[in-house]
């Protein structure tokens, strides 16, 4: 077994103080272990020796008569220390993933989206939260997609429909928790109605999945299908301090409104490793389906190109949304041969004589995106829209605390400035 080093040895081996090795960990630059008996954290000793030669090759240069920022081990704190982001609302432990303390796949298993965002929201299961748009909302979002060229992208559509989301409300600016969140459940579904219909409509009170369905795909689902998307709205709604979510907070630190925190959280998710990654594991998926998984991963491994969507360095024994979301894929139509195909990529790409790498929740969306006939783009759409409720809960968080914390301080690394 890996050698593990209790949280003070790691704070010692890399120089800084105790708090700061939690942050690592709550950035992903550390992943950690409950100590046996429960007390306390332990972490990979290889991970400790990277991030400390990471630090070694970049020192830190602040600017001279100033302190420099908590960013790199062995640095010191600016006054105040490093910025702690407290939150109520995702947890990832033991390679579990819990919403407000409740176990996100059973809360999947149990619960559809607009339940799932009621728990988010601290308002309970029990009154699932109405995603509406109101009629002039919806007229002004059909409006703007008529008079877009051919080709836009679905992503794209999503944030048209956030602007125009903000244009047209006059109390957008209202940060209090109440309005925030009514202008959020207005603009999740107001997102879903700027995207293309392409299905049958499924009717006023059909749920959020059945309607962004009928946006992705080209002829009505299976009961079974809908839940698999709904299924997956729920396993994507937080991630705890992921990119998207931690340029939302950004924003919301400036006292952005609601509109704005989405816009940047959507910023986020439009590069190839976050909420973009999803196509191009499909793209490799469909290869695989064509062509077994040994030619494509070897053709990825020659090319020097990473395998998308497996690993996740939150859950070194595998994803458990990929898991949950990959049992339901299980069970449509044609499923089996794809969950199948994800095996074997996993099985290809892992190195000799160590654990294969797992599938992460970009690679079960591509296999769900696959087997329902869904476009390359589905989930992409899913991930943005499924992780809207979750960035809006951590503006609410973001609102109650001091304005403009999340200012970083730059390392200057260029000429000395010209003295006169």
């Amino acid at each position: 077994m890996a050698e593990r080093l209790t949280t003070q040895q790691v704070a010692e081996q890399l120089g800084v103080k105790v708090e700061t090795v939690y942050a690592y960990a709550s950035r992903g630059q550390l992943s950690s272990e409950r100590a046996p008996g429960g007390r306390g954290s332990t972490f990979d000793a290889r991970e400790v020796a990277e991030l400390a030669a990471r630090g070694r090759r970049a020192p830190v240069r602040p600017p001279a008569g100033e302190s420099a920022a908590v960013d790199r081990p062995g640095a010191e704190a600016w006054p105040g220390g490093p910025v702690t982001v407290r939150t109520g609302l995702t947890l990832i432990e033991n390679g579990r993933l819990y919403y407000r303390g409740r176990d996100a796949v059973r809360l999947a298993a149990e619960h559809g989206f607009e339940a799932a965002v009621a728990w988010l929201w601290g308002q309970g299961t029990d009154a699932p939260v109405s995603l509406r748009v109101p009629p002039a909302t919806a007229e002004a979002l059909t409006r703007a997609a008529a008079a877009l060229p051919d080709g836009i992208r679905l992503p794209d559509r999503l944030r048209i429909a956030a602007t125009v989301g903000a244009a047209l409300d006059p109390l957008r600016f209202d940060l209090r928790e109440q309005t925030v969140l009514a202008a959020g459940s207005a603009l999740i579904a107001g997102m879903v109605e700027a995207l293309p219909r392409t299905a049958p409509d499924p009717g006023p009170d059909a749920t959020l999945a059945a309607r962004l369905w009928s946006r992705l795909a080209t002829t009505a689902p299976t009961p079974e299908a809908l839940a698999c998307l709904d299924r997956a709205l729920v396993l994507l709604i937080d991630h705890e301090l992921a990119v998207s979510t931690v340029a939302a907070r950004v924003a919301a630190s400036a006292r952005a409104h609601p509109y704005a925190v989405v816009s940047a959280g959507l910023g986020a998710t439009d590069g190839p490793l976050h909420g973009a990654a999803s196509p191009l594991a499909q793209r490799m998926l469909a290869e695989v389906l064509a062509d077994g998984a040994v030619p494509v991963v070897s053709d990825y491994l020659r090319t020097g190109r990473a395998i998308p969507g497996l690993g996740h360095r939150l859950y070194p024994d595998g994803d458990p949304r990929a898991v949950a979301l990959l049992d339901a894929v299980a069970r449509l139509d044609g499923g089996a041969a794809v969950v199948a195909a994800v095996a074997e990529v996993e099985a290809a790409a892992g190195p000799a004589g160590r654990p294969a790498l797992r599938a992460n929740i970009d690679l079960a969306l591509a296999a769900m995106a696959l087997t329902a006939g869904l476009p390359a783009e589905a989930g992409e759409v899913v991930f943005a829209v499924a992780r809207t409720p979750g960035w809006l809960a951590h503006a609410v968080e973001e609102y109650r605390e001091e304005p403009l914390r999340m200012r970083a301080r730059g390392s200057y690394t260029g000429p000395p400035p010209q003295r006169s």
